[in-house]
Formats: C-alpha cells, sequence, structure tokens
C-alpha cells in the first residue's frame, strides 16, 4: 500500500551542470524519468549487506605492501562495506594451503593430499598455491605458465583425473571422465597412441568433433562427437599401445578420449586408495599410421603451454608435493585479512577449494575460522568451474561432498557457488554427451543433478562473476548502453534454466572486462559499475562486490592489436602497490555507497524508475530510484552518451497521475563527470589529469529547476518526496 499522502507529480529536475568542452545549448537532448510507486519496491536491501568489494591473491610479496594502514584507509574510504575473499589457486590449478602449517597424507614423503591445521597459532599473514603436477590442462585461468602432462614429451610424468569422482566417493557409476586434445587445424586421423599409467581406463571411446571449427578455450564450436569407426574399445589393458581408429584417415582437429570405466588398480607402492581411483594417462599422441605401422604424430611435446598442443580435461587429481609450491602467487592470511578492517567488523564471504582441493581441507577452515570467532556471510565453494570445463554432474559431486564435510562443522552457516565464469544459455562442447540426459545448459544441469539427489536446498546462494566485455578494442561507448539490458537478460536466463527465484544470488566479482583497458580507469568504468548495481539489485539480486579493491599496475594484453592500459581497480599504483592515483571507480563507488545509499545498516526501498526519450529512440541513460531511511529520496542517473548533454525531467507516477507536487525542502545534488576527471593515456604510465570526487550542489529552489546531465557522468539527486514505504516491505536482503 502507498502510505498517505496527496499524490502527485515530484518536481520536473532537469538536472545541469555541463562538463568543460561539452555540447552547445541548443543541442540538448530531453528525457523523462517515471519512478512507479503503484506496485511498490522492486527489492529492499542494506547496503551492509549489498554493496561489497572482494580481496584477491597477487604475486609474491603483494600482500604485505598491500595490508599496509595507509593503503587499508584509502581502501576503506570508499565505503563498501561487505568483504568477499576470492581465491586465485583454484584458477590457477592449485591446492590451496591456507594455513601454512598442516599435514600431509603421506607425511614421510611430504607428499599426498593436504590438510590446513585448524588450530588457531600464530596469526595466518599470508598462504600459498601448490601447483599440481598430475594436471592435464593446458591452459589455466590464472598465471597461465603451467602446462599438460598429456603433452610434456616425459614419460615419468602424468595426468590423473580426480579420485573424488570415484564411485567410493559419489556412490555413482556415472562419472565419466575425458581428455581433448586441440591439434589446432583439421588434420588427416586414423591413430592414436595413448601412453596409459595407472590405473588405466579398461573401457574408453575416442572420438572426433564433428562440427564448427573454433579456436578453444574462448570458442563454442556448434557440433557433436562422433566416435571413430574403430575407436571404442571395451576391454582396454593399459599399457602403451597404437589404436587404429579408422581405414582411412578423415580430417579432425579436435579429439576427445571419453573414459568410462577404470581399472581401479594402484600403481607399485601404493598406499592410498586413491591412489587407485580414476584414470592416469602419461602422454598421447595423434596422427595417421604409415605404412611401416609407425604414427605421424601431429601432437607438439613440449614442457610448456606456449610450444605444447593444448589439452583440456574433465577433472584434475589434488595430490601434490612440497616441492610443488608456486613461488609466484600468493594469497592475502585469513587473519591478516579479518585483521585489515575491511571487513568493517561484517561477516565475510569465504572461499574453499573444490576442483582442486579435498573435502577435509574445506572443513579445517571452516573449523579454523568458527575458533577465531570470525563472522561469516557464508562459504563460497569452488570458483569458475564452468569456465574449467568441467561437467555440471562432476562439480554436483564434490560440491556435495564439501557440503557434507562443512555441515558436519556447522550445519547453519550458507553454502553456495559456484561463482560462474560466465552465463552460458548452451551445452558445451567438452561435456556434451557424457549425461543419461540431453544436453542442456550448465546450470539446468547442476539444478537438475542436485535435485534428483534431493539436495536442492543444499544450493543456499547461487554466485557468478560478470565481466561482459571481451573485446577491449571495441569502442566503450555501445558496450555501456547495451550493459543493463545484457545483465538483466543474463539474471532472467538464470531462472530460465531453473533456479528457484528464492535463491539469493550474488554477483563476487564485477567489472568492465576480465581482460585490461583503459575503460576500466577512465570515466567509462565508474559509469558501467553503476549500471551494474542499478541493474543487479532492480532484478532482485543479494549483493554485488566489486572487484579491484587493492591498488594495482596498469596492464596491457599482450594478445590485442590496440594500445590500451587499464586494470579493474580503485588506485593506480606502482609495481610495489604504492597509490599513486584513485581512479573514476573509486569515485563513483564512493557516490553510490556513501551519497546514494544512506545508513548501512537499515533498510532501503528500490523502486523502478523508466527512461523515456522524446523520439522513438532509447536514451542513452539508466535511473535508479531509492527511498532511504531516513525518509529521503535517492535518484542515480547514469549519462553514458561520451558526448551529448541530456535535460531530465523527474515525476513520480501512481493512483492520482493528475495531482503535481515540487520537492520538499532543499535538494542536493552529486555530481561526476569529465569536470571532475580526465584520463591521460600514457601506456604504462597512464594517470588522469584531474581526478576530484562529485561536485556538491544545493539546490533550495521549489520551483521546477533547469539544469542538465553532461555528457558520460554520474549524478544523484536527493531530496524529500512522497512517503511510498509500504506496509509490508519485501524481504530486505
Amino acid at each position: 500500500m502507498i502510505a498517505d499522502f496527496p499524490f502527485r507529480l515530484l518536481a520536473i529536475l532537469v538536472l545541469a551542470v555541463l562538463s568543460a568542452g561539452s555540447t552547445p545549448a541548443g543541442a540538448v537532448a530531453s528525457a523523462q524519468v517515471t519512478i512507479d510507486l503503484g506496485a511498490g519496491p522492486v527489492n529492499t536491501f542494506t547496503p551492509a549487506v549489498a554493496l561489497g568489494a572482494g580481496v584477491d591473491g597477487h604475486a609474491r610479496g603483494d600482500a604485505s605492501a598491500i595490508y599496509r594502514p595507509a593503503t587499508l584507509r584509502a581502501m576503506r574510504s570508499v565505503g563498501l562495506r561487505p568483504l568477499t575473499y576470492r581465491l586465485r589457486t583454484e584458477l590457477g590449478i592449485e591446492a590451496w594451503h591456507w594455513n601454512p602449517r598442516g599435514h600431509w597424507s603421506d607425511r614421510k614423503n611430504a607428499q599426498g593430499y593436504w590438510t590446513s591445521n585448524d588450530h588457531p597459532g600464530a596469526p595466518i599473514l599470508t598462504s600459498f598455491g601448490y601447483r599440481l603436477p598430475r594436471r592435464g590442462n593446458t591452459i589455466d585461468q590464472a598465471e597461465d605458465n603451467g602446462y599438460s602432462r598429456l603433452a610434456d614429451g616425459d614419460p615419468d610424468t602424468f595426468w590423473k583425473s580426480n579420485p573424488y569422482l570415484d564411485r567410493r566417493y559419489t556412490g555413482e557409476d556415472r562419472h565419466p571422465q575425458w581428455l581433448i586434445a586441440d591439434l589446432g587445424q583439421k588434420i588427416p586421423v586414423n591413430a592414436i597412441r595413448i601412453s596409459w599409467g595407472i590405473p588405466y581406463a579398461v573401457r574408453y571411446s575416442v572420438q572426433y568433433w564433428d562440427g564448427e571449427d573454433q579456436d578453444l578455450p574462448d570458442g563454442y564450436p556448434e557440433g557433436q562427437w562422433r566416435t571413430f569407426p574403430e575407436g571404442m574399445v571395451t576391454a582396454g589393458g593399459g599399457g602403451d599401445g597404437i589404436l587404429r581408429l579408422a581405414p582411412d584417415a578423415r580430417p579432425a582437429r579436435y579429439l576427445r578420449v571419453l573414459l568410462e570405466a577404470s581399472s581401479a588398480s594402484a600403481p607399485p607402492g601404493a598406499s592410498d586408495p586413491r591412489d587407485a581411483l580414476g584414470y592416469a594417462v602419461r602422454e598421447v599422441s595423434i596422427g595417421t599410421l604409415g605404412a611401416d605401422g609407425e604414427l605421424r604424430d601431429a601432437v607438439r611435446h613440449a614442457a610448456s603451454r606456449k610450444q605444447q598442443t593444448h589439452f583440456f580435461v574433465s577433472s584434475t587429481d589434488p595430490w601434490h608435493r612440497a616441492t610443488d609450491l608456486d613461488p609466484d602467487v600468493e594469497q592475502a592470511g585469513i587473519d591478516r585479512v579479518f585483521a585489515s578492517g575491511l571487513t568493517h567488523g561484517l561477516p565475510m564471504l569465504v572461499p574453499v577449494g573444490v576442483l582442486y582441493d579435498t573435502p577435509d581441507n574445506a572443513a579445517a577452515l571452516l573449523r579454523y575460522l568458527k575458533r577465531r570467532g570470525y563472522p561469516l556471510r557464508g562459504i563460497e565453494l569452488g570458483e569458475e568451474p564452468d569456465g574449467q570445463y568441467i561437467a555440471p554432474e562432476d562439480y554436483g559431486a564434490l560440491y556435495l561432498q564439501a557440503v557434507d564435510a562443512l555441515r558436519a562443522v556447522d550445519a547453519a552457516v550458507p553454502l553456495g557457488g559456484p561463482s560462474f565464469q560466465s552465463l552460458w544459455d548452451e551445452p558445451m562442447m567438452a561435456w556434451a554427451g557424457t549425461s543419461v540426459a540431453p544436453d542442456r545448459p550448465w546450470l539446468a544441469r547442476l539444478l537438475s543433478y542436485l535435485q534428483a539427489r534431493g539436495r536442492a536446498d543444499d544450493l543456499g546462494f547461487l554466485s557468478f562473476e560478470w565481466y561482459p566485455f571481451d573485446d577491449v578494442c571495441a569502442p566503450v561507448a555501445p558496450y555501456l548502453q547495451q550493459a543493463p539490458a545484457r545483465l538483466a537478460e543474463a539474471m532472467a536466463n538464470l531462472y530460465q534454466q531453473g533456479l528457484p527465484r528464492s535463491t539469493p544470488l550474488l554477483i563476487t566479482e564485477y567489472g568492465y572486462s576480465a581482460f585490461a583497458t583503459q575503460a576500466e580507469v577512465d570515466l567509462a568504468g565508474a559509469l558501467f559499475n553503476a549500471d551494474v548495481v542499478g541493474t543487479f539489485l532492480t532484478q532482485g539480486g543479494s549483493a554485488a562486490y566489486l572487484y579491484g579493491y587493492e591498488p594495482s599496475p596498469l596492464d596491457r594484453e599482450p594478445q590485442v592489436d590496440c594500445e590500451t592500459w587499464g586494470n579493474n581497480t580503485l588506485f593506480v599504483s606502482d609495481q610495489k602497490r604504492n597509490i599513486l592515483a584513485r581512479t573514476a571507480t573509486y569515485h563513483g563507488a564512493r557516490l553510490l555507497a556513501r551519497q546514494w545509499a544512506g545508513n548501512p545498516t537499515q533498510a532501503h526501498w528500490l523502486y523502478p524508475a523508466r527512461v523515456d526519450g522524446e523520439s522513438t529512440d532509447t536514451p542513452p541513460l539508466s535511473a535508479y530510484a531509492l527511498q532511504r531511511p531516513d525518509g529521503l529520496w535517492a535518484v542515480l542517473l547514469v549519462n553514458k552518451d561520451p558526448t551529448q548533454p541530456w535535460s531530465v525531467a523527474l515525476r513520480f507516477a501512481g493512483p492520482e497521475p493528475d495531482a503535481v507536487a515540487w520537492l520538499q525542502g532543499p535538494a542536493d545534488l552529486f555530481q561526476f563527470s569529465a569536470a571532475q576527471y580526465q584520463w591521460r593515456a600514457q601506456g604504462k604510465h597512464g594517470r588522469p589529469r584531474r581526478s576530484r570526487p562529485p561536485e556538491h550542489r544545493v539546490l533550495r529552489a521549489h520551483a521546477p529547476l533547469e539544469l542538465q546531465l553532461p555528457p558520460w557522468s554520474l549524478t544523484v539527486i536527493r531530496s524529500g518526496g512522497p512517503p511510498a514505504r509500504p506496509d509490508t516491505p519485501v524481504r530486505v536482503r
């Protein structure tokens, strides 16, 4: 119900303050923003829950450089309060020793499966990742400096699938594993040589991709897997032999070996039962058989990502050794993060490894956190499994094992995931045909897996990351104008795949792109981030965590053709993480957290706002209307037109559309545009020419005001208005 108020149109507000050099008067376009109070708010949230940021792993030595008092004060000053801890080791195909103290399953040889010590001792200031020596993927999502053991040319190394996907742990038979070779282009193929490790496959099929030819891992070609005429093996004996796949060679770029039954045998001297679970392959060669019976191998074998033929695998054994410590990456220690003040004393969202770790290590972390008395927003299980080609059923099986281990420690802590890399709405070629059910999108198959086991409620929240623009050389303005609709469509797709609308949604990372570009440190980044927060909350989201909390130097993607330097960060820094300048992202995030939002611990009501232009064209504007707990209205306006100022009239729509009223009391205007911020591109030495906070003016008139929105700007207008909060608010998120 609308509160008792003589319902009228709120004043016509046309927001001005043009930036220097803007379009001359007379060329100003006009639009109207309508705030609809009739149906009540679309969402209710508290900023201390909904508006957050994340900290991540970085290079060795960065934690001590970042977690200094002056830097932490600068980070806290933005006003973002809840915190999420990102797990870079999970992206790098590494096991996370979240506590450097702990024990190995094979203590004598300092190897096997690691479990960190769950008893508090000296504060944990840094933690580390350990590379997995049984790795099968050539490419990873972190430093990307590892390589596959399937084509490293070393007969003593091997890839091994994750033993936790065996029936011993899952209670299920249907978890086929696979390896894929990308030969780079279609070449004649009629034979394969597989040098098996132990355990080996007793039943498997060799297949080729019949369909489109696109680069992996970024391409998603249409087609299907077809088994070679002689590519099915039902009584494999391991060893090292050549298998003829067809009488005649046929062109193929992608080959998949689908592994369906294991020998369940252990290598000599093995004592851990996990050594006998899954599949092990030492080396793979692919090509054509000559008249002499020799294989003409098309696979490039090298202990180098850049030199070897690319391989992709379904899973990886988290077994490793003390000597596998990654010298290049570290995570800030759990105790260091909680002591930093970045959590503001609020519950933190903490990750555990799933793809490359063990349930025991996850449970140990939760015991440690509880013994320290640290408040938790929840536990996020895994990081970007979809971007690492794991089948949804395999992730589901590993997820449930981690859930069971965590629930044994604390039955009430919220658990969720999977921190989607993307919101794919189609099946992936990697795991096509591996399920008894028809191929469907990743989330749809994960939900079906959980539901079939009566475990749907174990997905306590769904998390995803949002970096929608991969082409960092493309014009920025069209992308900015598409961004809100793209996010709204992606969120709607989650529900179309079967996600219950009662499941809380979390964006655990967001930014313009996952790749470095000037847009991230320029005005465009601030505009994009504001639209993400506004759109996400309007669509019912629960919490959005900005990526780039820590100071970072500028970077450039080596593979792009354009000269663009940037980073997702609040602060441009030197290589030692000393802050050199605040970016537009800092000023934009602070505007939302401190001016658009009010008291961070109280409920805010978000109402739908529609933008209509003077013509049939859709204005490049966005509007997000809040009623704050102090009773004030705060409207966030985003002008994504890079050259055109816009006049905007605000009105409230409701059951009495004829009535008109002006603003109640003075209005605060906050505006951020080129007048406050301008970037100077100079390669890795790029800096803002000016970097000032938003302009603040108090508008005291009670009559209609004629003002303008500058090109590429953020504006917050804040004033009294109709007391439209419902008698029964929607759920506070």
